[in-house]
């Protein structure tokens, strides 16, 4: 590990919803890892808690609290919880998210509802409680984990991809808005990721059509044009890159992360 006086990130102080497992988890690691302090929330309470365990291992302070980031009065609470533990917050990776499909003849409204609450109104509760802190100290970086689905559609996720395109716009929006406050804000778009959200995608591309799941594995990593699943730790990559001082020239700006899929 590099020195304490050559971490990128020393001293600032992260959030990261959704840290419990997959790109939240291998984020709020490399956000450790570069030399941030970072709370993590989920609502998984033990995967939480494991995960501020080994951060506070690495030698950083780390928080847990639970939160249905679906739910405004919970992540008021929960805002306020790691803001009174952090003593203030830097960066915010708004990572929580859900995927669901059916086709949209007969889509369930209930599906349609689920997914915009979880992929696109959670980001709007959660940049909207860590908001005044940014913006009293006129320093920030939000970064939002969106999808390839933010830039292109697809079939049989309507209202997936329709809550993707949503967080593109109000990072878009945000980014137009918090500038003269020297905070950024940037989305990254990453295609399938190998991860328990994937598989879930998998097993039900198995349960639907019958296919092997590794057959329905090796369906997905070819829509890529290097024919694989992306990393989670590619992802955190790219977040704990935004979130560099030397970054702050980037803001309202989608970053893919798809094999070059989408070149655009």
């Amino acid at each position: 590990m590099a020195s304490e006086q050559h971490l990128p990130l020393a001293g600032r102080r992260a959030v990261v919803t959704g840290a419990g497992r997959g790109i939240g988890r291998s984020i709020a690691l490399a956000l450790a890892e570069a030399g941030a302090d970072v709370a993590v929330t989920a609502r998984t309470v033990s995967e939480i808690e494991q995960l501020a365990a080994q951060i506070q291992a690495m030698g950083r302070r780390s928080f847990f609290t639970p939160c249905d980031v679906t739910s405004a009065e919970q992540v008021q609470q929960m805002a306020q919880t790691l803001l009174q533990h952090l003593g203030g917050i830097d960066i915010l990776v708004n990572n929580a998210g859900n995927a669901g499909s059916h086709k949209l003849l007969d889509h369930p409204d209930e599906l349609w509802h689920r997914m915009l609450a979880i992929n696109l109104t959670s980001v709007y509760y959660v940049s909207k409680a860590f908001l005044p802190p940014l913006i009293e100290q006129k320093y920030g970086r939000i970064i939002t984990i969106a999808s390839i689905a933010s830039r292109v559609g697809g079939r049989y996720i309507a209202a997936y991809t329709a809550a993707k395109h949503g967080v593109l716009g109000l990072t878009r929006a945000m980014a137009v808005e918090l500038n003269p406050y020297n905070i950024t804000v940037n989305a990254i778009c990453p295609g399938y990721v190998d991860t328990p959200m994937t598989d879930d995608s998998i097993s039900n591309i198995s349960a639907r059509t019958s296919m092997p799941p590794e057959k329905a594995r090796a369906f997905l990593a070819q829509t890529s044009p290097q024919n694989r699943l992306i990393e989670p730790e590619e992802v955190a990559a790219a977040a704990v890159f935004l979130a560099l001082d030397s970054s702050k020239g980037i803001t309202g700006q989608a970053i893919n992360i798809d094999g070059g899929g989408i070149m655009s």
